[in-house]
């Protein structure tokens, strides 16, 4: 269709009706490009656009990329220009593009500027705000469309339902399917669907399992729900057998079948041979997802050979196979992967560099880290927030503390995740008082702790021997209602113990429901420390008594608790437990960073 713009030039006498049969031969096709040329062809022929040339031009812009915002915003002026925006349909298509591209506030104020609305506008409005993430404002639309005296449709309702599949919203969707019930709405299988939807999203399987059986006439669309609902949720079994159940009734799988049994923990091949036997290995949307999952399983080479093997190629299935390869540390492949990104003329964007960033971890890999910040600047991905804390953390590791802080004042702005970055840093490299210097700039910028700024601050007491700071703390743990289980626990019982409060120490331990291993390690640890032997091992019993698996940290304060007591034997006895029972070797042991030179020599003797 490329060749239509020709065609328009060589037609001897070209008028409205032949641009609008050209045009509508590009929506069949597909082809926002070549549509936006040929209105560009009818400006320049001095002929004038009428509401139905608007109305065929917007039908166009189905696959527009998500950043041609700079089109939108011309069509605008010229429906201004030329009145046509007082055509309600045509204003509502405007909206409706507007929303597809992201732009909520520029579709926001286009529709409070339309003299005349109708059931269709303020359901493109209400389905534009649910599907870009602004929930709350399409729930307040929905109010505000009720008031006015406008009476919602199936449609209203389908666009609506998923903003109130988070837990918060909760009542405020059982409200909308109440609404539903007292209408009759909620008899269309469209609007069960989206209802399933809703209450799978809000974890409440019960209500959603009702809503599918009502369903007399189960489409597609029901039965994908019900699958991604279960394997969303853990439930994968029963994922599986609602699958069995759509293919023994003989409803034909498609692309989202194949998409919503990803989450069922099912191994990537067996999904990859299914996707072939039902010719669906031609999707885009499923190799994408089959990319994903092979490399969220490790199998980084596979997925690399699938994504190579497809013609299409996009930024997804990349940036997770960089991302598997910078989690493994292959930082070879990553630069690799990322020559071939730059060869097909794709750029990085915020979620791939912030992959990248994490898996550099080694100093030897220095350069390669410098690298990507040169090009983080280069494409302006420094400046979201993600990605400057991932830099952050990378100098960090690289221990150039003072590159680190330099970053950190660079940030125009400095959310809460930026400022656990920095005390986190500091406290990982050993200077715990530069962290209680940003934590106290913190609170002077009216910022409170979460529970990741209190477990580095704990840990920072515990290097300074701030005991009295680890108290205060605790104290605002308390007051805020904060979760004392796993690493804040295990930094509250960590801080105690190396600040001189065993007993303290012990009362944590014991107020923890559900201690994890890493918990249990560090109190078994202070015991050993304290020259309480008796209770470490106890604390240890107590451990496997729970089904806990102990790992070479635990056999670490175990033996040392051994060799402080003079405890020769027993230390012997969990020695062999350690080596024949959990394959942890001395070595393991020996060559870790908690152990105590003055023990090795000892450790030895086992």
């Amino acid at each position: 269709m490329n060749l239509a713009p020709h065609t328009w030039l060589s037609s001897p006498k070209p008028n409205l009706s032949f641009f609008h049969s050209l045009l509508k031969s590009h929506n069949e096709t597909h082809s926002p490009k070549s549509a936006l040329l040929l209105f560009r062809h009818l400006l320049q022929s001095n002929l004038k656009p009428n509401d139905l040339t608007f109305s065929l031009l917007l039908k166009s812009f189905t696959s527009i990329p998500l950043n041609e915002k700079l089109e939108a915003n011309q069509i605008h002026t010229h429906l201004l220009k030329s009145g046509f925006d007082q055509f309600v349909y045509i204003s509502t298509a405007l909206l409706d593009f507007y929303m597809k591209l992201g732009c909520v506030h520029s579709a926001r104020n286009l529709f409070d500027h339309m003299p005349d609305r109708d059931i269709v506008s303020w359901n493109a409005l209400i389905c534009g705000c649910s599907r870009n993430g602004y929930d709350v404002d399409a729930l307040e639309i929905f109010v505000q469309m009720l008031r006015e005296g406008f009476s919602p449709l199936q449609t209203t309702l389908v666009g609506l339902v998923p903003s109130c599949g988070r837990r918060e919203f909760v009542f405020q969707g059982r409200s909308i399917h109440g609404f539903g019930i007292k209408t009759g709405i909620d008899l269309d299988s469209q609007v069960k669907n989206a209802l399933t939807y809703m209450y799978a999203k809000s974890r409440d399987l019960e209500a959603a399992e009702l809503l599918f059986e009502e369903l007399e006439d189960k489409s597609v669309v029901s039965w994908n729900t019900m699958i991604g609902a279960y394997a969303g949720n853990g439930f994968f079994n029963e994922s599986m057998l609602v699958f069995k159940r759509m293919v023994e009734e003989k409803v034909e799988v498609n692309p989202v079948t194949i998409m919503s049994l990803l989450p069922a923990n099912i191994s990537p091949e067996l999904i990859h041979c299914y996707a072939i036997k039902t010719g669906l290995i031609n999707n885009g949307s499923v190799v994408t997802s089959l990319v994903c999952l092979y490399a969220k399983y490790g199998s980084t080479e596979l997925a690399e050979l699938l994504y190579w093997s497809f013609p299409q190629k996009n930024l997804v299935s990349l940036t997770a196979i960089i991302s598997s390869y910078a989690e493994k540390g292959n930082m070879d492949l990553v630069v690799e992967c990322f020559s071939r990104m730059q060869q097909l003329d794709m750029k990085l964007d915020s979620v791939a560099m912030v992959s990248i960033l994490h898996g550099i971890t080694d100093p030897s890999h220095t350069s390669i880290g410098i690298a990507f910040h040169g090009y983080a600047l280069k494409n302006g991905l420094d400046t979201h927030n993600l990605v400057s804390n991932g830099l952050i953390s990378m100098y960090f590791k690289f221990n150039d503390i003072e590159a680190a802080i330099s970053l950190f004042y660079e940030m125009p702005e400095k959310p809460l995740i930026s400022w656990n970055s920095v005390i986190s840093g500091c406290v990982q490299a050993g200077r715990a008082s530069d962290a209680m210097r940003f934590f106290c700039q913190m609170k002077m910028f009216g910022l409170s702790p979460d529970t990741i700024t209190v477990a580095s601050l704990l840990t920072g007491c515990s290097q300074l021997g701030y005991l009295r700071l680890g108290e205060r703390l605790h104290n605002y743990i308390l007051r805020n209602n904060l979760e004392v289980e796993d690493f804040v626990g295990t930094s509250l019982i960590d801080m105690y113990t190396k600040c001189g409060s065993i007993l303290l120490a012990e009362r944590v331990f014991k107020s923890i429901r559900e201690p994890c291993v890493a918990t249990w390690n560090t109190m078994i640890s202070g015991y050993s420390w304290y020259g309480l032997e008796h209770n470490a091992l106890n604390c240890y019993s107590k451990m496997r008594e729970q089904g806990l698996e102990p790992d070479r940290i635990t056999f670490l304060g175990v033996l040392a608790a051994c060799i402080h007591g003079g405890l020769l034997q027993e230390g012997k006895k969990h020695f062999q437990i350690m080596t024949e029972e959990f394959g942890v070797s001395q070595i393991e042991v020996t060559s870790s960073r908690e152990m105590d030179p003055d023990l090795y020599q000892e450790f030895l003797q086992f």
